[in-house]
């Protein structure tokens, strides 16, 4: 009961968020420009403390877990690449900006905010660790094969913009000081980790004054639900089946299929925002399928 009454917990504040968002934006303290200020310090600031500080939470890695850890980031990695090449398929009869939404929707999801909560609820410190590790190809492909959803650039100029993007240098930074031995003062990690704990708040406002502006019809939309579909059942439920044959660790199997299931991740909405892309439909896509997260989630424990 005490992991049901969490779960939901952390949902209702995420929705909490999101109206807050709306409300700010329907009232006037927030304008489009002010919109655009808030995405920049989320992508330019906010967002790359919080990948630096994802590395420097994790647990360290021992020998006994050395095995599972590496299979977690493969299994992830493997996820990753099926859900980037799949989306070409799933979702090439839409028009370009809807998409870059929709693709970008399949490749990243909430698995940070949302799943780590959960993560640590079913399985204690052992599933915080292994959700970290899960953590890895996502945070790569959404800021490389994910951020390039809404350039439109060539491919070496891409390659150039993407090198240098905040994010993209982050999590070298982050590789980096999980891989050595480096230890930064007190205050400098107090710093970056008060940064972080900005970024759910700040981007569920963004993504709240988006949605100010969307009809509510459009939440329920045939493309909506066709995306929740697969965000929330679809995929997971073929990792699970993908990886029943082999017999793993069944909390190995237990975070790949729940990660795997979250809701939309909230960076998308600031992206296409910043890149002139659909921001109103990602942000009904985060809506929704946040909503429907609160039945699906509790539905996937019980194959783990």
């Amino acid at each position: 009961m005490d992991f049901f009454t969490n779960m939901l917990s952390v949902q209702l504040m995420l929705f909490c968020l999101i109206v807050a968002g709306i409300l700010i934006k329907k009232i006037g303290v927030i304008s489009d420009a002010g919109r655009k200020v808030l995405s920049d310090l989320l992508i330019n600031v906010i967002l790359p403390c919080n990948i630096v500080h994802s590395f420097m939470s994790g647990t360290q890695v021992s020998g006994d877990f050395l095995r599972n850890c590496i299979l977690m980031v493969v299994i992830s990695a493997l996820v990753q690449v099926a859900a980037t090449y799949g989306s070409r398929l799933l979702f090439k009869k839409y028009p370009r900006k809807q998409k870059s939404v929709l693709s970008y929707g399949l490749i990243s999801s909430n698995s940070s905010f949302v799943g780590l909560p959960i993560a640590e609820t079913l399985f204690g410190s052992l599933g915080v660790m292994y959700t970290s590790f899960f953590q890895i190809p996502i945070r790569f492909t959404i800021w490389t094969a994910g951020l390039a959803l809404f350039t439109s650039v060539d491919r070496k100029g891409a390659f150039r913009k993407l090198a240098r993007h905040p994010c993209i240098v982050s999590i070298f930074i982050g590789l980096l000081m999980m891989v050595l031995p480096i230890q930064l003062p007190a205050f400098l990690d107090n710093t970056i980790s008060a940064i972080s704990k900005c970024t759910t708040p700040i981007s569920m406002f963004v993504i709240g004054s988006i949605l100010a502006d969307a009809s509510i019809r459009s939440l329920f939309s045939k493309s909506v639900l066709y995306y929740t579909f697969l965000r929330l059942l679809a995929l997971p439920l073929l990792v699970y089946l993908a990886l029943l044959p082999f017999h793993l660790d069944s909390i190995l199997v237990g975070i790949a299929v729940l990660m795997t299931g979250m809701p939309a991740g909230s960076t998308g909405a600031v992206l296409a925002d910043q890149y002139d892309c659909d921001a109103p439909f990602y942000s009904q896509l985060i809506f929704t399928s946040t909503l429907f997260s609160i039945l699906t989630i509790p539905l996937l424990t019980l194959l783990i």
